[in-house]
């Protein structure tokens, strides 16, 4: 996995509000251009692009479907894999299901991880 790009993902589209409502509408799009054009210029200049890094396809479907339990289990960032999909779910769930509905179904889906160490979040 390469868990560096991934939780650069969730990092660099969680804090932009404008990326976020991107990938909330078009998640197949916005994957392949933030791999394509926004990630690989992480470096903090627009001159230079890296091409070291990029998504496997299964955590480019990850992604895409939003399947936060895969990217937990793939050794994503915890806190960034739970606030991305906070800032997408919360107030949905919330009209739904009353406050922390989305982070107790989180937590419910990863039950099966009760009593197990976290998967590992080295990159």
């Amino acid at each position: 996995m390469s868990k560096y790009y991934v939780n650069k993902f969730l990092y660099t589209v969680d804090r932009d509000p404008e990326l976020l409502q991107r990938y909330i509408d078009e998640p197949r799009t916005f994957v392949a251009t933030w791999e394509q054009s926004i990630g690989p210029k992480l470096l903090g200049n627009d001159v230079e692009v890296s091409t070291v890094h990029a998504l496997t396809h299964e955590e480019r479907e990850a992604l895409i479907n939003h399947d936060y339990v895969a990217l937990f289990e793939m050794g994503a960032h915890f806190f960034l894999n739970l606030t991305i999909f906070i800032g997408i779910y919360d107030e949905p769930y919330m009209s739904k299901s009353g406050p922390l509905s989305f982070q107790r179904e989180m937590a419910a889906k990863l039950q099966h991880w009760r009593g197990k160490d976290y998967p590992s979040v080295q990159t």
